[in-house]
C-alpha cells in the first residue's frame, strides 16, 4: 500500500479497513486492544481477550492485510502494534468523523447487551449519535435524561446506552488519537436540531 499523503489508494484503504472493523465486532475489538496497550503478541491477546489461538492468528492476519495492524517480525515472538485509524465523512455539508473510540463502543457489543440492543434495534448510526451525546454526557454537561430525549429512546435506555459509552470514552480518551474530532453534541447540534 502506499505511504504518500493525499494519495486516493491509502484513503480508500483506511475507507476499507474501518469498513471491514464496522462489520465485525470481534475485529474491532482486538483492534482497539492493541491500540490501548500500544503492542501485543499472540499470546497477551489470546490471555486477555480470551480468545482461541488460531482465531487470534486468522484475526491479526486479517487486520495486518487490511492495514489496521503493524506484525513486528524482527524478533521470535511476533510483536503487532497499532495503525491509528480514522475516517471522516462529509455529507450535505455535515461531517462525522469515525475514530477508534467508536470502533471500541462497536467492538463491545457483544458484551454490552445494552448496545447490542441499540444496534438491533435502531442500527450502528444510532451508536455514532448516542456517542455525540456520551462526550457531554461524560464531561458533566448534559443529563442522561436529555441525551436520552433528544436521541429519541426510552429514557431507560437511554441512561443504560449512556453508561455504557462512558466507559468506552473514560478508557479511550488517552489512547485514541483522534479522540478531540468526536463529535460533541452540544459543540455541533445535527442538523435536525437547526
Amino acid at each position: 500500500m502506499s505511504k504518500a499523503a493525499g494519495d486516493p489508494e491509502r484513503a480508500i484503504n483506511g475507507f476499507i479497513s474501518i469498513a471491514r472493523l464496522l462489520e465485525e465486532p470481534r475485529l474491532a475489538r482486538l483492534y482497539t486492544y492493541v491500540l490501548r496497550i500500544g503492542e501485543a503478541t499472540i499470546d497477551e491477546i489470546t490471555a486477555d481477550l480470551d480468545t482461541p489461538r488460531t482465531t487470534a492468528y486468522a484475526d491479526t492476519a486479517t487486520l495486518v492485510d487490511l492495514g489496521a495492524l503493524e506484525r513486528d517480525d524482527e524478533q521470535k515472538t511476533h510483536t503487532y502494534t497499532a495503525v491509528p485509524l480514522a475516517l471522516t465523512a462529509t455529507l450535505d455539508g455535515d461531517e462525522y468523523t469515525i475514530t477508534p473510540t467508536f470502533i471500541e463502543a462497536f467492538g463491545r457489543t457483544p458484551r454490552a447487551q445494552d448496545l447490542e440492543f441499540l444496534i438491533d434495534k435502531h442500527g450502528i448510526g444510532k451508536l455514532a449519535a448516542a456517542l455525540t451525546y456520551a462526550v457531554p454526557y461524560v464531561e458533566g454537561r448534559m443529563s442522561e435524561r436529555v441525551a436520552a430525549r433528544e436521541l429519541n429512546l426510552q429514557p431507560a435506555v437511554g441512561i443504560a446506552v449512556l453508561q455504557a459509552l462512558r466507559e468506552v470514552i473514560l478508557e479511550m480518551r488517552a489512547h485514541d488519537p483522534y479522540f478531540d474530532r468526536i463529535r460533541n453534541a452540544r459543540e455541533h447540534p445535527s442538523n435536525e436540531d437547526a
